[in-house]
């Protein structure tokens, strides 16, 4: 009678065994599939990093060049400076400022970018209705085609300078854009990773970046 009952006890053991055995097949595969899913979304995120920082203009380039318009995205120092110099040299005709804040007037901006000539005021656009660089890229598109432009200066941060481009692209496909970045003095494009604020600055505009990426096949 024992040996019949331990043969049974056997029977109903062993399918349990080989039902956990195959339970465990499942799971570790489902773990190597999800740390292989992991490490290859860490490789782009890195591999994009990489990219990003490459994008980041080293210095000016094309300074000769003449557009219709030369565009100034506020927030930073520098930018107006950069933009009215192009003015002043005969880099175009008319300087739109993108992203200003309701009631500030051109006399105002001249003063604040160190004394600027007076006689700029008249070929000065002011944009009030932009409040990020996705806006930014909006409301220069509607002014563009409202002026029949088709070329313009980017003047933004260096770090800044990527997005700014996606974005202006996606709203202005056809035109010509010209990048022209802003070096800010407390920022160092070299040895960025040295610096705490710079490293921040890059890091932070890279989430940006890819939050504006991930954006356009819903709507962009």
């Amino acid at each position: 009678m024992r040996k019949t009952s331990s043969r049974r006890t056997a029977t109903r053991e062993a399918p349990l065994s080989e039902t956990g055995s195959g339970t465990g097949r499942r799971r570790r595969r489902l773990f190597s599939l999800g740390s292989l899913a992991l490490g290859l979304l860490l490789a782009a995120l890195i591999g994009g990093f990489v990219w990003f920082v490459g994008e980041m203009p080293a210095d000016l380039q094309d300074t000769d060049r003449r557009t219709d318009a030369i565009v100034v995205l506020t927030g930073g120092s520098g930018r107006l400076t950069a933009g009215l110099e192009m003015l002043e040299a005969g880099r175009s005709d008319k300087l739109f400022v993108s992203g200003v804040y309701q009631g500030v007037e051109v006399g105002e901006l001249l003063r604040l970018a160190r004394n600027a000539p007076q006689e700029l005021a008249c070929c000065i656009v002011l944009g009030y209705d932009a409040d990020d660089t996705r806006g930014n890229a909006a409301e220069t598109a509607a002014w563009m085609a409202e002026e029949g432009y088709s070329s313009l200066r980017l003047v933004t941060a260096v770090y800044h300078m990527p997005r700014s481009l996606l974005e202006f692209r996606r709203r202005l496909p056809e035109a010509e854009i010209v990048p022209h970045p802003v070096f800010p003095e407390g920022f160092r494009r070299d040895d960025w990773w040295v610096w705490p604020g710079s490293s921040g600055l890059v890091i932070s505009e890279y989430v940006k970046y890819l939050v504006a990426l991930a954006r356009s096949p819903f709507g962009g």
